[in-house]
């Protein structure tokens, strides 16, 4: 049970850091040179745009995160 938690533990923290890298600041950082012209494609719908869905993912990796740190503690002290 341990080594499944590990792995899903891993994963959400890899997904993190990849989905925060692709987010664009203020310069357009990674995301704007990776997606390009990709952010009219979806037109003026904030809901629909890039940075809403990296957004969006992004609190569900920091969730799923959170949740596999704290049942690793758990498990490390049961």
């Amino acid at each position: 049970m341990q080594i499944a938690v590990n792995i899903l533990h891993i994963i959400f923290c890899i997904s993190l850091i990849v989905i925060v890298l692709l987010q664009s600041a203020k310069q357009a950082g990674l995301s704007g040179s990776i997606a390009g012209g990709a952010e009219t494609f979806f037109g003026k719908n904030k809901g629909r745009t890039i940075d809403a869905m990296l957004s969006k993912w992004t609190a569900v990796a920091a969730i799923g995160f959170l949740i596999t740190s704290i049942v690793l503690q758990i498990m490390m002290n049961a």
